[in-house]
């Protein structure tokens, strides 16, 4: 298990983590300290477990709503899909009655 130091609000955290996450983890650190820094803009300093909770719950809030819009984008890929089918069976049905329609008139002629 890889340990790093990583910031929030200029403070240094001793984490641990997976042998190979380390930039991952870094970049999660950095999305919450740019909420950290927001808040801390807004409110200023008002303690350092404070402005992590309102920056955990800024980004939490993010999730969900990003967790949202990709539920409601999968239920329009799925309606897409269900009309896509629909339409290829229409098409493959007014082909087959065309090649059938051909076929007949072939056999009169």
């Amino acid at each position: 298990m890889a340990q790093l130091t990583i910031f929030v609000n200029q403070k240094p955290y001793i984490v641990g983590c997976e042998d190979g996450q380390e930039q991952r983890l870094t970049e999660l650190a950095g999305v919450i300290d740019s909420q950290v820094k927001l808040v801390s803009r807004d409110v200023g300093q008002v303690g350092d477990t404070r402005l992590i909770l309102m920056g955990a719950l800024m980004t939490a809030d993010e999730l969900t709503e990003a967790r949202a819009r990709l539920a409601a984008a999968e239920g329009s890929v799925s309606q897409l899909r269900a009309e896509l089918d629909r339409t290829q069976s229409q098409v493959a049905a007014a082909l087959e009655a065309a090649a059938q329609r051909i076929e007949a008139l072939a056999q009169t002629e």
